[in-house]
């Protein structure tokens, strides 16, 4: 699928929603590992951006996007739309991503 058709919107420009497939989602569960919760500590008595949360978040997002297209891809669909993420915690240090959206085949209009 090419990462131009998907959208937080709920259309494509240029295209028509021929059919809708369904919901779509990717999950995943990460968490950091103690040295990496050792060096966000250190970080957080000076304040500022915190590299190594930043990291896992962004790596942690992106599984799980990678997972929804592939999932509407497994369905037959040449784009996703309303793409949203969600997350929570579920233990200490240890959070589910989920990302989803609407799988449809487009079609130029």
């Amino acid at each position: 699928m090419d990462l131009k058709m998907t959208t937080t919107t709920f259309d494509l420009h240029g295209y028509r929603i021929a059919r809708q497939l369904g919901v779509v989602r990717g999950v995943t569960v990460r968490s950091r590992g103690i040295i990496g919760q050792f060096a966000a500590s250190l970080r957080t008595i000076g304040g500022g951006k915190i590299h190594e949360y930043v990291s896992l978040c962004e790596e942690t997002r992106g599984e799980a996007f990678d997972l929804m297209v592939k999932h509407a891809e497994e369905l037959g669909a040449n784009a996703i739309i309303g793409v949203r993420y969600d997350a929570t915690e579920l233990a200490e240090n240890m959070t589910e991503v989920l990302a989803y959206g609407t799988a449809v085949v487009a079609e130029s209009a």
